[in-house]
């Protein structure tokens, strides 16, 4: 398994417009692309100060998957044009690490 991990970040009076453009827009997109192996996708948010952060984590099975998503060029990050325009600043690449141990505990 892979976990493909991106950071942006924005003002925190556009942090609830770009929150909102995740959830309605741009995770429902990545979702009907019916990625083969993409298994899902988690944000997390932080707020500091002047800025307010984001990070997505995607997983996926291996990395064809994230060449199915992004192609080639699988490390080059994946910002619409609508995100960009919010955001103050982003990762122009995502980092991929192997995700080699992950314990679920019962409720």
């Amino acid at each position: 398994m892979i976990a493909r991990i991106w950071h942006g970040w924005t003002t925190p009076e556009n942090a609830g417009i770009y929150e909102d453009l995740l959830r309605k827009e741009i995770f429902p997109s990545i979702e009907n692309k019916n990625i083969k192996g993409y298994r899902k996708i988690s944000l997390l948010k932080r707020a500091l100060g002047s800025e307010v952060e984001f990070i997505t984590i995607m997983v996926f099975d291996s990395l064809d998957g994230v060449k199915e998503f992004v192609r080639e060029d699988y490390e080059k990050s994946y910002v619409p044009q609508k995100a960009r325009q919010i955001l103050l600043r982003h990762d122009e690449s995502s980092q991929h690490y192997e995700i080699i141990n992950e314990i679920q505990y019962p409720d």
